[in-house]
């Protein structure tokens, strides 16, 4: 993504589905690039209230209010522990997700306006969760409109930034492959704070633990460095522009 010191006034932008999903599979890199200065905006498509948020539900007189109200809590919570300047609701509803062109046509606004240095979102294919592959193919179209001179003409036309897709919870069955893995050790302990802040989905508290340290030996032997404990592995949609090949 980027070195250490050189965020200072650049921007990223997380396009995530549910309330939960930037916490789980992207804490580490926004944690981390937040800490290096750059403004994080996080989009919550949805709340997950329908098929994300079971442990609410199966308290007496739950209502879908009040789990969305629960589930916005909590991200905003893990948002802060993790350092986000902006996170917006957009409650475009679960289990089914709705994507429709308005919404569309403000992510692709967003892009204009932030001109992120990299966007962060879900995988291309997910048998397990449909509203995840929608989000990714959503978050592309919405890239490739705010590039496009013809859309809002009098506004500056976005740049091209790399798009990563974050790693699914079922690698395998995603077609999913990771290209990068991202150290996180230094954030780890912000990254497990947001994580603990999502009660509605304490099962997974550990999993993602698991997922943590297994991407952060993958680093380790991957690289010369030293003291990795802790990663987060991505999916580059776009080739990488380099001016060299060193490490």
């Amino acid at each position: 993504m980027t070195t250490a010191g050189t965020m200072a006034g650049k921007t990223a932008l997380v396009v995530s589905a549910h309330s939960a999903d930037f916490v789980w599979r992207a804490g580490g890199a926004i944690a981390l690039h937040a800490s290096q200065g750059a403004a994080v905006t996080v989009v919550c498509l949805s709340y997950g209230e329908r098929g994300e948020s079971a442990k609410l539900w199966r308290q007496d007189g739950m209502t879908l209010d009040r789990v969305k109200t629960e589930r916005r809590k909590e991200a905003e919570a893990a948002a802060e522990a993790l350092g986000v300047a902006d996170i917006q609701f957009w409650d475009l509803g679960d289990y089914p997700i709705a994507l429709p062109d308005e919404a569309l046509y403000r992510l692709a606004d967003l892009h204009r306006a932030t001109h992120p240095a990299f966007v962060l979102t879900h995988s291309r294919a997910d048998p397990y969760n449909h509203d995840h592959p929608a989000v990714s193919s959503f978050a592309q179209h919405a890239r490739i409109i705010a590039q496009a001179h013809g859309h809002n003409p009098g506004v500056p036309v976005a740049g091209s930034p790399p798009v990563f897709l974050f790693e699914p919870h079922q690698p395998e069955q995603c077609r999913w492959m990771p290209t990068m893995l991202l150290d996180i050790t230094a954030v780890w302990d912000r990254k497990q704070a947001a994580i603990e802040c999502m009660a509605g989905q304490e099962h997974l508290w550990e999993y993602y633990g698991r997922v943590a340290l297994q991407r952060g030996a993958q680093a380790a032997r991957n690289s010369d460095r030293k003291g990795i404990k802790y990663g987060e592995a991505y999916e580059a949609v776009f080739p990488h522009v380099v001016s060299d090949l060193l490490p």
